[in-house]
């Protein structure tokens, strides 16, 4: 299973549609919520009183956002667990808490509600599905299903519509930044999921992580480090040396597509164009999509600049 993405933030999210789907009483051991406030509580109150979001009340309170997460809504809020804040690297929590970061943490806090109710059907909803939409920062998040757990950006839910009084919770797994310049492009992102190294190391030897990081937008169908590892024994230090540069480059070349392809575009495709020139097939067999011999693991994973498919083998273009 990939882990995807330390910097992950409270999103908010158009999952309220079945708001009855998994109330707070029904929550799995695993997140284990401590109460079960009834619906005439407000997000801030219930939030609170379950136990596992002290940290996210905190950050709320001290942003001067608490009022507005008790105003009518309704609203939907992404909520990080205190386990998934802990994931931020050593310091964020009190570079933000200072009073010149005042606004940036309110843009944070605000990239994790949407104000109004979205319409997104958890039960109705089909691997490969994604939905973009817009949250109180400006920005949007991405809401997308694979392999039956849904994500919102990099982070999984959890636990869904938690009910309350001026909306609902939906419990992710990991903090969420919203987009700024450089610090969300493909690469960043990549880099951020820990499980692209080998991948990283070979755009900057190819000269492309730059490429990767411009305006684009770019779909990038990525190699784990898990599946360069299937290479045979040898291929990526021969690659990564200054003479096969030019082979290396059309490599990864062939893992990218100009424009944002999501999985829902890939499963009405029969092939994918390549920035190398050559296309890459798309099967789907048991609800799964594969590019050539190789698997996708996770689909449209966000950046600033378009979107990363894991995939579970590198792909080798014929020519």
């Amino acid at each position: 299973m990939l882990r995807y993405f330390l910097f992950a933030s409270l999103l908010l999210s158009p999952l309220l549609a079945l708001a009855d789907e998994c109330p707070l009483a029904q929550v799995s051991k695993k997140t284990s919520l401590k109460s079960a406030p009834a619906a005439t509580t407000n997000i801030l109150k219930t939030a609170a009183s379950a136990g596992q979001f002290r940290t996210l009340v905190s950050l709320v309170i001290a942003a001067d956002l608490d009022e507005a997460l008790k105003g009518d809504g309704p609203f939907t809020v992404f909520a990080p667990t205190d386990d998934a804040f802990a994931k931020l690297p050593k310091g964020t929590l009190e570079k933000l808490l200072k009073p010149e970061n005042k606004e940036a943490l309110q843009g944070i806090l605000k990239y994790h509600v949407l104000a109004k109710k979205p319409s997104i059907n958890y039960g109705a909803a089909a691997d490969g599905e994604t939905y973009e939409l817009k949250t109180l920062q400006g920005s949007a998040v991405t809401i997308a299903k694979g392999d039956g757990a849904f994500r919102v950006n990099q982070s999984t839910i959890a636990v869904r519509n938690i009910a309350c009084s001026n909306g609902s919770i939906q419990v992710i797994d990991a903090v969420l930044l919203p987009p700024t310049a450089g610090s969300n492009t493909i690469p960043a992102v990549a880099e951020q999921a820990g499980t692209f190294k080998t991948l990283l190391a070979a755009l900057k030897v190819a000269e492309l992580a730059e490429v990767l990081a411009g305006e684009g937008p770019f779909t990038v169908f990525a190699p784990t480090d898990d599946a360069f590892a299937k290479l045979p024994k040898g291929t990526v230090e021969k690659l990564l040396k200054p003479e096969n540069r030019k082979q290396l480059v059309s490599i990864l070349k062939y893992h990218v597509v100009s424009g944002k392809v999501t999985a829902r575009d890939l499963v009405k495709k029969d092939t994918v164009s390549t920035l190398q020139g050559e296309s890459v097939q798309v099967n789907i067999k048991d609800g799964r999509v594969s590019l050539n011999n190789s698997t996708v693991q996770a689909t449209d994973v966000a950046a600033s600049n378009g979107l990363i498919h894991a995939i579970d083998r590198v792909l080798m273009p014929k020519h």
